[in-house]
């Protein structure tokens, strides 16, 4: 395996295996931004292009992460809650209709729908994963595509849950969804920039990705695709950016009612910002660099011996056809106390998550054999 370690600033004693907390900046993401932060003591030399050149190139690498040939279909967003209030201003939707969601979602995928719920008299119906651990990823994916019926108006998920990893089959929820009428959002922060995404063959409506995490960005920034059902709708910001030919600086005063084409509309207001985006922007252009399969392999790698060492010990860890590698959610036997997991990792200073009843491993490129070897002596000192 390639050692990224160096790209990074990790501390040597620090065993850093939870990027689906918070990623380690790359140091070449902090020097764009430390470069942006100084043009502001430059105004003059910002011109009126530069407001747009940096934001279209990260609609266009955004665009092509995910599989579109569409880049005027993304937005330039703060947050995940941000591009969820976007779609639910704007959802096809009457009284009676359901609102489909997994259970113990992450909130910023959920507040939306319940206020636009009560708003408009629509049903949340949460699909729970099943009792047993046996099968478990199966059978909560044909627990949700059984949920799907002619009543749903939309289904909210991950592409992989954000508290033990398990995947949803999201190209088969595409479809049954649409079949009914109903429209997919997918809340991508989990996943893109780490793990393979395609909407050639993942058919949703909209795609929502903060950068902060897999997308190896900053925080405060973030991307959203919207599909044709979103062409014609209103933004939450009435932003001149966001009004069609604002391009032209001299002739802003001339107000346009008309919005952008496409998902521009949606951009949050002062989009431009001379630090994130350039930050952005460079963090989007090493996942390109390092490509998704490569990230993959490299977790696969790192953790295979991990996974014989749990399973040995009687912990459970999903099916690999239903979780990805770069995040592990485990499941320790009753007679381990989590609270000895927490002190017997935080000795050897290896951080992870822990989420409801499981422990969370997210690894990247930056993590070596070490990290791995730090991380298994330390269940295994809370397993003694």
């Amino acid at each position: 395996m390639e050692n990224y370690r160096s790209l990074f600033s990790i501390a040597d004693e620090v065993h850093y295996l939870n990027c689906a907390y918070m990623s380690p900046m790359p140091n070449a993401v902090s020097v764009a931004g430390m470069k942006g932060l100084l043009r502001k003591a430059e105004p003059y030399k910002i011109s009126q292009a530069d407001f747009f050149t940096d934001v279209e190139k990260v609609r266009h690498a955004f665009a092509n992460l995910i599989g579109s040939s569409e880049p005027q279909r993304v937005a330039v967003i703060p947050s995940v809650s941000y591009g969820i209030a976007t779609v639910a201003r704007n959802l096809p939707c009457e009284a009676g209709d359901e609102i489909i969601v997994a259970h113990e979602q992450f909130p910023s995928n959920i507040y939306a729908w319940q206020v636009l719920a009560k708003e408009r008299q629509l049903t949340i119906k949460t699909i729970a994963p099943p009792k047993t651990l046996h099968n478990r990823g199966a059978l909560w994916n044909e627990a949700i595509l059984k949920a799907i019926t002619d009543k749903t108006a939309l289904v909210a998920l991950p592409h992989f849950h954000w508290a033990d990893g398990t995947r949803f089959e999201l190209a088969a929820i595409a479809d049954k969804v649409h079949r009914h009428g109903g429209v997919l959002v997918i809340d991508g922060t989990q996943s893109i920039g780490a793990y393979p995404f395609d909407l050639r063959e993942i058919h949703a409506d909209a795609v929502i990705a903060a950068s902060y995490k897999w997308m190896m960005g900053p925080y405060g920034i973030g991307a959203a695709w919207f599909g044709p059902v979103f062409d014609n709708g209103r933004p939450l910001e009435e932003s001149w950016m966001g009004r069609l030919n604002s391009e032209d600086f001299s002739r802003l005063v001339d107000y346009q009612p008309a919005y952008q084409p496409g998902a521009v509309r949606y951009d949050v207001g002062e989009k431009s910002n001379f630090i994130l985006i350039p930050m952005f922007l460079e963090a989007l252009h090493l996942i390109q660099e390092w490509g998704t399969a490569q990230i993959q392999s490299h977790c696969r790698q790192l953790t295979a011996p991990l996974i014989d060492f749990l399973t040995a010990a009687g912990c459970y860890t999903e099916d690999p056809h239903w979780r990805s590698e770069h995040l592990l959610g485990v499941r320790f036997p009753q007679t381990v106390a989590m609270e000895r997991v927490r002190e017997e990792l935080g000795r050897r200073h290896v951080l992870v998550s822990y989420r409801g009843d499981a422990m969370r491993i997210s690894p990247h490129l930056y993590n070596t054999p070490a990290d791995i070897e730090a991380l298994t002596e330390g269940l295994k000192a809370a397993f003694a």
